[in-house]
């Protein structure tokens, strides 16, 4: 099968499938819900994702390694999901 989201950097199969589960079947609907959305539906969905998959989809988004996103991006996209979350508390 020819997937679009695993041709992107730092997604594989399992991050794809788990994407896929939530709707997320191109770079487009990537773009489109941004790395935060995405990775808060994924959570949401009962997979038992790490922090890291949001850094990979971010990632995915610039075409870089995840591991390669600054230390203040990581911390921007880590308090858009504290504050999302904080959010559907309320």
């Amino acid at each position: 099968m020819n997937d679009e989201l695993q041709h992107l950097k730092n997604l594989g199969k399992t991050s794809a499938q788990w994407l896929h589960a939530v709707g997320i079947h191109s770079a487009s609907d990537l773009r489109r819900h941004g790395a935060v959305s995405a990775y808060r539906a994924v959570k949401a969905r009962g997979f038992r994702a790490s922090k890291v998959l949001l850094y990979a989809i971010e990632g995915a988004l610039l075409d870089v390694h995840w591991n390669e996103l600054p230390p203040a991006l990581k911390a921007e996209l880590n308090g858009q999901l504290d504050a999302a979350q904080n959010h559907n508390k309320s």
